[in-house]
């Protein structure tokens, strides 16, 4: 996999936020190990789409990378120097004012060098034991569309057998992923357990659809409640509410109720509900409502595509 995040995204530089977040969503339902279990390559594509997504959704980090002071990883990039610049620099590690003159035992030199690495990497290194976190571990977790919305709590199956409580905090993305602290893989030398970090895949909901944090419906209505308007039951994420039809509404017009969408963890405001209007013929049209407008027909007339066709020109 190539090593620019934006190459693994399939993005360019001037990618938005809502592409970058987008493009993940796609790749991680393509590539995730655990949608994939025949696929050889999917684990290691799934790795670098994570590392590319941590790297760009967050815009400081995007900035850091696209001015070059940390690669594809998120490791510094060393800056380019030449020996004589820093070789007397107080904090250098390989001085021979910190100890060690020519005739300086080699174990010595390697035993700092490692204790200078484990401070930079957040490991320990004292008494001849190294101690470091241990490495994160990766899982899904599929859940239904209403928890990934108002949010719940659920447990997942670790390999080994046992369970782990996940909780999904309201809001929750289908891409998303939750770090778990200290769930990971145990340490080394008695360091911290590493994290899980476990990606949530929203289910489709057969009735509601999800835009940032509204919330889509299509809501049918019949012919008289289109033409006359009226009083109707509309479904949202925390149960029904009443909605006023306008007369003469027409298919496709959109109506919207404030504050019926997804509300975010650690925000106030929510989102709003879009209701997008569908007038739906009865299935039996009996013979009164028949005769009735073929004698309306002949005295209205009205064509709803007359503009449509001027403006295509034809």
């Amino acid at each position: 996999m190539p090593d620019d995040p934006y190459e693994v995204l399939g993005l360019t530089k001037a990618a938005l936020a809502d592409d970058i977040k987008k493009a993940y969503r796609k790749l991680v339902r393509t590539s995730h190990p655990d949608l994939h279990p025949d696929d050889a390559g999917a684990e290691a594509r799934f790795k670098a789409i994570s590392a590319a997504y941590e790297i760009l959704k967050d815009p400081e980090t995007r900035a850091r990378y696209d001015a070059g002071e940390i690669d594809g990883l998120g490791a510094e990039r060393p800056q380019r120097q030449y020996y004589r610049d820093f070789a007397d620099a107080s904090d250098n590690a390989y001085q021979q004012t910190r100890g060690f003159g020519q005739n300086a035992d080699p174990a010595d030199i390697f035993a700092e060098i490692l204790r200078s690495r484990s401070r930079s990497s957040g490991g320990d290194f004292s008494d001849g034991v190294f101690s470091a976190h241990g490495p994160d571990v990766r899982y899904t977790l599929e859940v239904p569309f209403l928890d990934a919305a108002r949010g719940a709590e659920t447990r997942i199956t670790l390999p080994d057998g046992q369970s782990l409580a996940v909780k999904i905090p309201r809001g929750t993305e289908d891409g998303q992923t939750l770090r778990l602290r200290g769930k990971g893989a145990p340490g080394f030398g008695g360091g911290p357990a590493g994290d899980a970090l476990v990606t949530v895949l929203v289910r489709p909901h057969p009735v509601f659809r999800r835009d940032g944090d509204d919330i889509l419906v299509t809501l049918p209505i019949t012919i008289d409640e289109a033409v006359l308007g009226g009083k109707v039951t509309a479904p949202t994420i925390d149960g029904p509410v009443g909605l006023t039809i306008p007369p003469g509404t027409s298919s496709g017009q959109v109506l919207r109720l404030r504050a019926r969408g997804v509300a975010r963890a650690g925000r106030q405001t929510k989102g709003d509900q879009r209701v997008e209007l569908k007038i739906v013929a009865p299935p039996d049209v009996d013979v009164g409502l028949r005769e009735f407008l073929a004698e309306w027909r002949k005295t209205h007339a009205y064509d709803p595509r007359a503009d449509l066709m001027k403006g295509a020109g034809t």
